[in-house]
Protein backbone atom coordinates (compact mmCIF):
# COMPACT_ATOMS: atom_id res chain seq x y z
CA UNK A 1 0.00 0.00 0.00
CA UNK A 2 1.42 3.07 -0.95
CA UNK A 3 1.43 6.75 1.21
CA UNK A 4 1.59 8.44 -1.85
CA UNK A 5 -1.48 10.87 -3.26
CA UNK A 6 -3.21 9.02 -5.87
CA UNK A 7 -4.38 12.05 -7.60
CA UNK A 8 -3.88 16.15 -7.35
CA UNK A 9 -5.72 18.91 -8.82
CA UNK A 10 -3.36 20.95 -11.08
CA UNK A 11 -4.05 24.62 -11.37
CA UNK A 12 -2.71 27.09 -14.37
CA UNK A 13 -3.30 30.43 -13.44
CA UNK A 14 -1.82 34.08 -14.79
CA UNK A 15 1.63 34.38 -12.91
CA UNK A 16 0.51 38.04 -11.45
CA UNK A 17 -2.28 35.68 -9.09
CA UNK A 18 0.08 34.00 -7.09
CA UNK A 19 1.21 37.18 -5.18
CA UNK A 20 -1.79 38.60 -5.26
CA UNK A 21 -3.18 39.46 -2.05
CA UNK A 22 -6.75 38.58 -1.30
CA UNK A 23 -6.78 36.70 -4.91
CA UNK A 24 -7.34 32.48 -4.41
CA UNK A 25 -5.33 30.90 -7.40
CA UNK A 26 -7.80 28.22 -7.31
CA UNK A 27 -10.64 30.95 -7.52
CA UNK A 28 -8.71 32.62 -10.63
CA UNK A 29 -7.13 29.46 -12.52
CA UNK A 30 -7.42 29.54 -16.50
CA UNK A 31 -7.49 25.85 -16.18
CA UNK A 32 -7.20 22.79 -13.74
CA UNK A 33 -6.92 19.15 -14.07
CA UNK A 34 -7.35 16.22 -12.22
CA UNK A 35 -4.02 14.05 -12.49
CA UNK A 36 -3.91 10.35 -11.71
CA UNK A 37 -0.79 8.63 -10.82
CA UNK A 38 0.78 6.62 -13.11
CA UNK A 39 3.12 4.51 -11.37
CA UNK A 40 5.96 5.24 -13.44
CA UNK A 41 8.86 7.62 -12.37
CA UNK A 42 9.29 10.62 -14.45
CA UNK A 43 12.99 12.20 -16.24
CA UNK A 44 12.90 14.25 -13.12
CA UNK A 45 12.83 11.35 -10.42
CA UNK A 46 9.64 12.03 -9.24
CA UNK A 47 6.39 10.26 -9.70
CA UNK A 48 4.47 10.95 -12.55
CA UNK A 49 0.71 11.83 -12.91
CA UNK A 50 -1.24 12.33 -15.83
CA UNK A 51 -4.72 12.81 -16.83
CA UNK A 52 -6.90 15.45 -18.64
CA UNK A 53 -4.46 16.83 -20.93
CA UNK A 54 -1.94 17.49 -18.41
CA UNK A 55 1.36 15.14 -17.64
CA UNK A 56 3.34 16.43 -14.78
CA UNK A 57 5.67 14.86 -12.40
CA UNK A 58 5.14 15.74 -8.76
CA UNK A 59 6.91 15.09 -5.55
CA UNK A 60 4.13 14.63 -3.24
CA UNK A 61 5.96 14.99 -0.18
CA UNK A 62 6.43 19.07 -0.72
CA UNK A 63 3.16 18.95 -3.49
CA UNK A 64 5.62 20.97 -6.04
CA UNK A 65 5.47 20.37 -9.45
CA UNK A 66 9.12 19.32 -11.00
CA UNK A 67 8.55 18.99 -14.66
CA UNK A 68 4.70 19.63 -16.57
CA UNK A 69 3.53 19.20 -20.03
CA UNK A 70 0.39 20.72 -20.89
CA UNK A 71 -1.46 19.07 -24.28
CA UNK A 72 1.98 17.76 -25.13
CA UNK A 73 4.03 21.51 -24.60
CA UNK A 74 5.22 23.75 -21.93
CA UNK A 75 3.54 26.38 -20.63
CA UNK A 76 3.14 29.61 -22.33
CA UNK A 77 5.28 32.52 -20.59
CA UNK A 78 3.78 34.10 -18.12
CA UNK A 79 1.09 31.28 -16.62
CA UNK A 80 2.65 29.41 -13.93
CA UNK A 81 1.05 25.63 -12.74
CA UNK A 82 0.47 24.37 -9.34
CA UNK A 83 -1.14 21.80 -6.98
CA UNK A 84 -4.31 22.86 -6.19
CA UNK A 85 -5.04 23.28 -1.76
CA UNK A 86 -5.98 20.14 -0.32
CA UNK A 87 -9.30 21.84 1.55
CA UNK A 88 -10.34 22.36 -2.47
CA UNK A 89 -11.99 19.36 -2.04
CA UNK A 90 -11.01 17.62 -5.50
CA UNK A 91 -7.09 18.25 -4.61
CA UNK A 92 -5.18 15.60 -3.18
CA UNK A 93 -6.84 11.91 -3.01
CA UNK A 94 -5.89 9.40 -1.54
CA UNK A 95 -7.11 5.77 -2.92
Amino acid sequence: MTTEPQSFEILVVPEHIENLRGASPADRALRSAVVEATGEQGASGYPRYRGEGVEADIDPATRTIEALLIDGAELDYGLIAMVAPEDRGRGARHK
